[in-house]
């Protein structure tokens, strides 16, 4: 793989836009409290930001100079007399709460209907075709956590060569296997075929390959996941800014979440400390165009494990992070921050939770202490990127004047 310069090439051409670079920062499964339908999702009561602020404490002091604590009421988050950055909510339009919706969504695309789900496993009518494909036989096939699986059936996974088949209350199918029982290569080759099967009906967000390691009571997954999502439809942003030659560039999952499409150079992070440091490299290599992140950990690591503390820890981390990332733009980047979901670690779920997502959009010239309210849509963010850059996707409602 090539460094991010290696597709410089790609300017944008016509009238400069007002923002030259867009740093975009998906915050994974930071959500902002429950949406009004959260109760259809048994999501009643969720609130991330906030459960976990009022439950550990958080210390934020950078993200509430730019506005966090402006976005709603949070004892433990003191809003920001004269905010640095401007500040809203968005609305996750679709439905669903999973994070190939989340992301599409922000590029313009809406469901009308979520993926669907397995509640109860998956039928004999994807199971047998699968398993005669991968010539294996199957464990589990039900929805479960991740990490509890793997302590129930991993030691029979390494007896008999049989990936564990596992979803969860997300569109998933999630294939766990043991890296000294099914090799890296061979487990990516099983959730190629599981995707290439999983159409029509059965047609799931997302494939999602889940290494582990480590002998029996202390399994743990490893940073080798890999995840195969369903196609975006063509035309959405990333598509119109790389036929437009705006370059666009990601770190971390976005290249899987839109399985490459409209973007140019990638790199891959197995850490929220590694997509930091890659995004600050991009930004070196990189000074036009969209630098599109995400940072995983805050979902993967802590979320789904319930591991309030964790996920405390990794905000702060970010937090202390964003004095970098701010000594490092020039005078005409723009940073939107946001996430695609919740996750919230306080409740007994293990899995998303249907939450309004934070908005905060700061640089150097961009307007300070602006208001954005309450958004209808995460394709606001997406079409207040197609306006700067002379495009145009079919959702959505641009706030790029009132960053001016």
């Amino acid at each position: 793989m090539g460094s991010f310069g290696d597709c410089f090439p790609y300017w944008y051409i016509g009238d400069l836009p007002v923002f030259k670079r867009v740093v975009w920062i998906v915050l994974d499964s930071v959500g902002v409290g429950e949406m009004p339908d959260a109760a259809a999702y048994g999501d009643l009561g969720s609130d991330t930001l906030g459960n976990i602020a009022r439950l550990r404490g958080l210390k934020l002091p950078n993200l509430c100079r730019l506005g966090l604590g402006n976005l709603k009421p949070i004892p433990e988050l003191p809003a920001a007399d004269h905010p640095e950055g401007s500040f809203g909510r968005c609305t996750l339009a679709s439905p669903g709460k999973d994070t190939t919706t989340g992301h599409w969504e922000m590029v313009g695309i809406h469901l009308d209907k979520p993926f669907p789900l397995f509640p109860n496993g998956f039928p004999p009518e994807i199971i047998k075709p699968f398993e005669d494909r991968i010539g294996r036989s199957t464990l589990g096939n039900k929805a479960a956590s991740g990490t509890e699986i793997i302590t129930e059936l991993g030691e029979l996974h390494m007896e008999t060569g049989s990936p564990i088949i596992y979803t969860s209350a997300d569109s998933v199918f999630q294939v766990a296997a043991h890296e000294e029982t099914i090799p890296l290569w061979e487990l990516y080759r099983i959730c190629e075929i599981a995707r290439e099967l999983l159409a029509g009906p059965y047609e799931v967000g997302r494939v999602i390959a889940r290494p582990f390691e480590g002998e029996p009571g202390s399994f743990k997954r490893t940073s080798n996941r890999h995840d195969y999502a369903v196609p975006p439809p063509a035309g959405m942003l990333l598509d119109q800014l790389s036929d437009k030659g705006v370059p666009v560039y990601s770190v971390g999952k976005i290249f899987d979440v839109f399985v490459g499409h409209g973007i140019g150079e990638h790199v891959k992070t197995r850490s929220n400390a590694e997509g930091m440091a890659k995004t600050l490299t991009a930004m070196t290599e990189a000074p036009e165009g969209v630098i599109y992140v995400n940072l995983v950990d805050f979902d993967q690591l802590f979320g789904h494990r319930n591991d309030v503390e964790g996920y405390g820890a990794a905000l702060e981390e970010f937090d202390a992070w964003l004095p970098t990332l701010e000594a490092a733009l020039g005078p005409d980047d723009l940073v939107m921050l946001t996430a695609d979901h919740g996750c919230d670690p306080t409740t007994p779920s293990t899995d998303h939770s249907r939450e309004y997502t934070p908005l905060i959009a700061f640089g150097p010239k961009a307007r300070h202490g602006v208001d954005l309210g309450l958004r209808a849509t995460l394709s606001d963010m997406g079409q207040t990127i197609a306006e700067n850059f002379g495009t145009s996707i079919v959702k959505g409602t641009s706030f790029l004047h009132e960053l001016l």
